[in-house]
């Protein structure tokens, strides 16, 4: 199982325009770099933390705790019983 192309593309899309976008057209002000900052700032770590929670799902470390009655009903049940 892969990533599929359309939520990365999504997203990465998304958090651009968060990130590179919006900061060009904040108002001038006292403080107009720390809103650019902010902004900047939000959009790389949320976009981070999406792309990690989403690609960890690709290949999860951790899996379902079976015990072996259970396994030998789902071979049976599913007929990839081993004998």
């Amino acid at each position: 199982m892969g990533a599929a192309a359309l939520p990365v593309l999504i997203f990465t899309g998304f958090w651009g325009v968060v990130g590179i976008v919006l900061p060009f057209i904040i108002p001038k002000g006292p403080d107009r770099g720390v809103q650019q900052l902010v902004l900047m700032m939000t959009a790389a770590t949320c976009y981070l933390f999406w792309l990690c929670c989403y690609m960890a799902q690709m290949n999860p470390l951790v899996g379902p705790k079976l015990n072996q009655h259970t396994i030998l009903i789902m071979a049976r049940e599913w007929g990839n019983l081993i004998q």
